[in-house]
């Protein structure tokens, strides 16, 4: 029989049930313990007490705190965000106490895909053309130059190619010159230099902030190596207006397609792939079930020399100790601790409180406090050694477990790693995110099996497995990786079936809007 509560930890002084109880039952825990009676009515996924806690008593789960009891809590209760607060509580950063470096890949694990080799030794996962808008007031035009290579006539001129993408966003203009302005520089710069990218046509206004000639000087874009294309730029006020740009860029984009055809897809090491680990709709199994298999997915891309990157530093706190105790060296750990620091002074900026994180889905779906959420999406992470941790969209150059400075929101976050070189992505949730990213395929790993059969459509991996009892966290991981490389190879994901990823561009805004 499968116990109605799991405790993920000795120390735990909370369970979470695997479905929803009434009250008044024995629910069962592991073997050789005794039932706990159940005083309230437990929503599934969400967390019972298993002793009685007096108020102020630490709040126990995956033997780490995630917030405290608000008034007494008898066992057998529902403990969420009535009875839970979530106060301070020191953490031991503890830099590199924790490291341990994984173990080698045997010669015969070693695992290939097929991808489309670029300069540099990198390889792509996809092959698009990309149309970039420096600011809003070109996203228009940039996005009737990508709709003329639609269709069926498209797909057969150029069956190797995926697509035309028009990158446009909400900035550019009305904003500092300086980080702002050079943050939204490193995103366009990350997309015009991406692996799955073949070639780009840069479309701005003219009287902007984000000047096309800005961003080519202050990202060395026009300076091209062997076999790379050097980039052509259209301002719409030099052009003529938006017809002349529209038919100038249509002409551009149609000399680049014949080359970007040619590429064919050969056999390249796994250790090309630079993978983005995020979550969102999360809910109370992503820590159980999705977010640690991914983990041990991670743990093995690393094991092949690729590099896999976690996220969205809001969602890391209160956990951020766990990174920190795994960095390389202590300057890798002291740049987590910042990053903190910086978000803990921001949300004070703008007299906001990092625990508005979880929403209001994580809380349905039970989640309680933002320690919980960060300790669940830590898992992600796997185990390996942090080696590198990186600004938005800077350019990852290592390979190794790493990490990236974004915010929670998951277009946002997402669009930082993939400017940053991601070629793929694996977003788990748990409540039913339907998010692509263009140009980078994105696989979606439902936390349970209730959401993978309601959204069979769109979710890529059922991770429920494991808390049906069916598969281990190492099965369901080892699935993760397998489809990674399929996906890597060529094999369409969920959302490029349904035709998202074209919206879901969204650079992070900085500061005031003048």
């Amino acid at each position: 029989m499968i116990p109605d509560l799991i405790q993920l930890h000795v120390s735990d002084n909370v369970a979470v049930a695997r479905r929803g109880l009434k009250s008044g039952i024995i629910a069962s825990l592991a073997a050789g313990h005794t039932g706990l009676p159940t005083r309230d009515r437990i929503p599934p996924l969400h967390k019972i007490a298993l002793l009685d806690l007096a108020d102020g008593t630490p709040i126990r789960k995956y033997g780490q705190i995630i917030g405290f009891a608000h008034g007494p809590i008898q066992a057998g209760s529902h403990v969420h965000t009535h009875n839970v607060t979530l106060g301070a509580f020191a953490r031991e950063h503890a830099f590199g106490a924790d490291r341990r470096d994984l173990p080698p890949l045997d010669p015969g694990e070693a695992r290939t895909f097929l991808g489309f080799p670029r300069p540099g030794g990198r390889a792509g996962t996809r092959n698009y053309v990309a149309v970039i808008s420096t600011v809003n007031c070109s996203a228009s035009v940039s996005r009737y130059v990508a709709e003329r290579f639609r269709g069926p006539d498209f797909q057969r001129d150029f069956p190797r190619v995926d697509g035309v993408v028009a990158f446009t966003h909400k900035s550019g203009c009305a904003m500092s010159p300086d980080e702002p302005t050079r943050l939204l520089q490193r995103v366009l710069a990350g997309i015009a230099r991406h692996p799955n990218i073949s070639g780009y046509v840069l479309i701005g206004l003219g009287c902007e902030v984000n000047q096309t000639a800005g961003l080519l000087r202050n990202e060395h874009l026009a300076e091209v190596g062997p076999g790379e294309i050097p980039p052509t730029v259209f301002n719409i006020q030099t052009q003529g207006g938006v017809r002349k740009t529209v038919e100038a860029g249509v002409e551009a984009v149609a000399r680049l397609l014949p080359t970007a055809s040619s590429l064919r897809r050969s056999p390249q090491p796994v250790s090309r792939l630079t993978v983005a680990l995020n979550c969102g709709g999360s809910d109370g199994a992503s820590g159980l079930t999705a977010n640690p298999a991914l983990g041990w997915a991670s743990d093995l891309l690393v094991r092949h020399g690729a590099a896999s990157v976690l996220a969205e530093t809001p969602e890391i706190y209160g956990a951020e100790h766990l990174l920190t105790r795994r960095a390389v060296t202590p300057e890798v750990g002291q740049r987590i601790v910042d990053l903190i620091r910086w978000w803990e002074d921001h949300a004070r900026l703008h007299g906001a409180s990092i625990d508005n994180n979880p929403s209001v889905g994580n809380k349905e779906g039970g989640l309680t406090t933002i320690y919980e959420k960060s300790l669940g999406a830590v898992a992600k992470g796997g185990h390996a050694p942090l080696s590198a941790v990186y600004r938005y969209a800077d350019p990852i150059t290592q390979a190794g477990f790493g990490f990236m400075d974004t915010p929670g929101y998951d277009p946002v976050s997402m669009t930082g790693l993939v400017a940053g070189g991601c070629n793929i992505g694996v977003f788990t949730t748990g409540r039913g995110s339907v998010y692509g990213c263009k140009p980078a395929p994105c696989l979606k790993i439902a936390t349970n099996t209730l959401l993978y059969d309601a959204m069979a459509d769109d979710m890529d991996l059922n991770a429920g497995t494991i808390l049906d009892g069916n598969e281990s966290i190492e099965d369901v991981g080892r699935r993760i990786f397998d489809q990674i490389v399929a996906t890597a190879s060529g094999e369409r994901t969920r959302s490029e079936i349904t035709g998202i990823g074209d919206e879901e561009f969204a650079p992070w805004i900085l500061g005031p809007v003048f």
